[in-house]
This record gives C-alpha cells, sequence and structure tokens, in this order.
C-alpha cells in the first residue's frame, strides 16, 4: 500500500509521476500517438479485470473472519441470491448451463448451483475459491470486488441474470442484509444491517459506529470531475477506491487520512496500490448511459431545460458539460435537499460538506439525494421547489422532471 501518507496530496503526484514516466518512454522510444492509444487501452483493459475480479485480498475479511463461504455452501441457493440483489453474468454461463436454467433441469433452490455458477466467476461481484474434493465441489473462500455494488445486468436472460453493466449502481443489492448472514455477526449488528434495505451502505458504519446507509453510486460518467463522492473527500476515484478496498472491502493494503483520523492497515502485503492507476482508468471510460428512446416527452424536455437554466436555478449549480460545480467547490449541508438529517452524512465526511452531483444518466439510478429520500424525478423537482420557494407551477415541475429524464 502506500506509507500512511495523505493520500489527497501524494497519490495524485505518484500517479501523474507514473503516467508522465510511461508517456517519456514512449517518446524516447519514438512511440506514435497510436502507440499511446494502445496503451491507454490495455490499461483500460486491465482495470476492467481488476474492477471485475480482483479481491484484493478481502478474503482475509469476508472467508476468514465473517465466514462467508459457509453460509454460501450451506444457505445461499441462487433464488436467494437473486432476492439480496446478486446478479448473474450470462456471458459467464456455458450453454448446457443456460439450457438447463431454461427448462428447468438446473435446480435453481440449491446452494450447490451458487457454488458451480461462482467456480465460473458467473456471480457478479463475487469471487470464489471452488476445489474439487472426491468429486465434489467445496467453495473454500469468497471475496468481494467492486463490481458487487456499482455494476448490475441488463436481465437480458432473465430477471437478474443477464450482460453486465459496469459502473451501473445495483439499486438492487441489499448489501447490509448480506453481511447480516455472517455467523460472525451479533445480533443487534445484524438488525441494524437488516434495516439499511435494498439499494444502500453505510460506508463510515465499520468506522464510527453510526448506521445511516446512503444510496450506492454510480460508478460511470466521472471522467473530468475530481470530487466523485458525496462529500467530495478525494480529488479522484483513486482516493475512494483505495478507502473502500481497504477499510470497506478489507483488502490487504494500507488507508490513511488525518482529515478522519483514519489509519488502517491490513496484512503485511500491499495489493492494491498498483492496481489504482488501472482501475481508475476502466471507472473514467464509463459513459454515463443516454436516455432510451421514449422514455421522456422532447418537447417537454426542450421546455425544461429552460425551466431548467432559468427561474428553476438549477444550473446555478449543476454547472457545465458536467452539470456540476464539483470542480470548483463544495457546498455545506445546509445546501443538500436532504439536509437536515441527523446524523448528518456531511458530518461523518474529511470534508464535512456535499458536492453537487453530476446529472448525466440520472435517470437510470433512482432514488435520488444521498439518503434515496426522493423515489423519482418528479418528486426531486417537487422537492426543489418546496425548499427553494420557487413558485414552480405544476407544468414547469412536470416540463423540468422531463428535462432530467433526458439527461
Amino acid at each position: 500500500m502506500r506509507n500512511r501518507m495523505c493520500e489527497k496530496t501524494l497519490r495524485p503526484l505518484q500517479i501523474a509521476a507514473s503516467v508522465a514516466g510511461a508517456m517519456i518512454a514512449v517518446a524516447g522510444c519514438g512511440g506514435s500517438s497510436a502507440d499511446s492509444a494502445a496503451e491507454q487501452r490495455a490499461l483500460v483493459e486491465q482495470g476492467k479485470q481488476i474492477f471485475r475480479f480482483d479481491t484484493f485480498g478481502d478474503e482475509a475479511r469476508w472467508t476468514d473472519t465473517l465466514r462467508m463461504h459457509e453460509v454460501i455452501a450451506s444457505a445461499v441457493d441462487p433464488m436467494t441470491a437473486l432476492s439480496v440483489g446478486l446478479k448473474v453474468d450470462a456471458e459467464a454461463l456455458p450453454q448446457q448451463l443456460i439450457d438447463g436454467i431454461a427448462n428447468g433441469s438446473v435446480d435453481l433452490t440449491s446452494p450447490a448451483t451458487t457454488v458451480a455458477l461462482l467456480k465460473l466467476d458467473a456471480v457478479v461481484g463475487l469471487k470464489g475459491t471452488v476445489e474439487t474434493v472426491g468429486g465434489a465441489d467445496r467453495l473454500v473462500s469468497v471475496g468481494i470486488t467492486c463490481a458487487l455494488c456499482h455494476s448490475t445486468v441488463d436481465d437480458s436472460f432473465a430477471p437478474g441474470i443477464g450482460k453486465r453493466l459496469d459502473g451501473w449502481p445495483n439499486r438492487d443489492l441489499d448489501p447490509g442484509a448480506i453481511i447480516a448472514l455472517s455467523p460472525a455477526i451479533d445480533a443487534p449488528t445484524k438488525a441494524l444491517l437488516d434495516s439499511w434495505g435494498k439499494g444502500k451502505y453505510d460506508p463510515r458504519f465499520n468506522v464510527d459506529g453510526i448506521s445511516k446507509p446512503v444510496v450506492i453510486p454510480p460508478a460511470y460518467g466521472l471522467e473530468g470531475i475530481h470530487s466523485v463522492t458525496f462529500t467530495g473527500d478525494g480529488t479522484e476515484p483513486a482516493y475512494w477506491n483505495r478507502y473502500v478496498a481497504v477499510v470497506q472491502m478489507g483488502g490487504q493494503g494500507s488507508f490513511s487520512d488525518p482529515r478522519l483520523n483514519l489509519s488502517v492497515t491490513n496484512g503485511t502485503e500491499d495489493l492494491v496500490s498498483d492496481k489504482l492507476p488501472a482501475l481508475q482508468a476502466y471507472q473514467l471510460s464509463l459513459p454515463a448511459p443516454a436516455a432510451p428512446a421514449g422514455s421522456f416527452d422532447p418537447g417537454a424536455a426542450a421546455r425544461g431545460k429552460l425551466v431548467f437554466e432559468g427561474v428553476g436555478g438549477c444550473a446555478s449549480c449543476h454547472s457545465g458539460a458536467l452539470f456540476t460545480d464539483a470542480n470548483a467547490k463544495l457546498h455545506p449541508p445546509a445546501d443538500s435537499m436532504a439536509e437536515p438529517e441527523s446524523p448528518s452524512y456531511a458530518s461523518r465526511s474529511a470534508t464535512g460538506q456535499y458536492r453537487t452531483s453530476p446529472l448525466k444518466g440520472v435517470w437510470q439510478h433512482a432514488p435520488y439525494f444521498h439518503d434515496g429520500s426522493a423515489a423519482t424525478l418528479d418528486e426531486v423537482v417537487r422537492i426543489y421547489d418546496s425548499k427553494r420557494s420557487l413558485g414552480l407551477t405544476e407544468q414547469q415541475r412536470s416540463d423540468l422532471a422531463q428535462y432530467l429524464r433526458s439527461l
């Protein structure tokens, strides 16, 4: 990992120096822009594999401490897995298994089928090690990857089974309920975890002991945005990737930030640092998804754009091509439509403030605001109108929601 240094000041310089060194090496060898593009594509592909399949050695937490491999092998059949929001990558399934699922010959109520899916690397965000002993498969360890929370599938084969959609927040996932299955969790903690609900996770709970989950954010549309989290704690995705990999996933390495009075080291081997540049490159390559055809009224959206830029005042913060002023400033808690809340999520962060959320792809990731308190974009507009005393007409509110759906 890194040697307990402030991520915000030193890690960006390390990554920049690494990238600059690679560019100089290419130039010194007479490398062309095509060579540089090829190197970038290779870096993105490496990051894709890390995002989907790398656990950073977090089996130490999920297997050795939480004993989740025992739970999965004994009690988590595919139907149970799908019910808590886990997804299956249809492209990882052999045709024989696809046919078996389709014709009902594959038992989706057996934990052994889940083990078989893990052996195929087909469960999105879970990485299992399966050994064959006496002709029977046995799950000996399990870890999680970035894709667990920040990928879903297109349901092209069946609900919960389809092609991967990396970067899309899995708002069907119930992380609290999954963790609560561990036999190492005490009853009061299980009750708190079970209360979080689908699509929510508290990335501070195991740090400060407070339970106040936020919605799982998208990991797409981050290119050009420095403050990539709700509270803008870091200046690039690598900061949050390190925090999550070490502090939340339990990966082997170190994270330190004096603003949080937090310094965590897991194990003696750094399995995180070298992977951060490629992981960030992949995340930054993921565009926000365009609104589906027919999902909004173009005429109403055009009128809503005028409201957005005019009387609604939305563009004062959701500004520019990125629809956010996050690169220029953060905002006090009072500016958040989800505040006042108790406890304030911002108060538990490194900045004590909130960034303005970018809006590209906002049609995709309901519910809205960091706490998920607005179920629909229409409700978002209503809350803004009320709290900002805008006095919008019903037509203006409707048109503005249509514009948001178009982004």
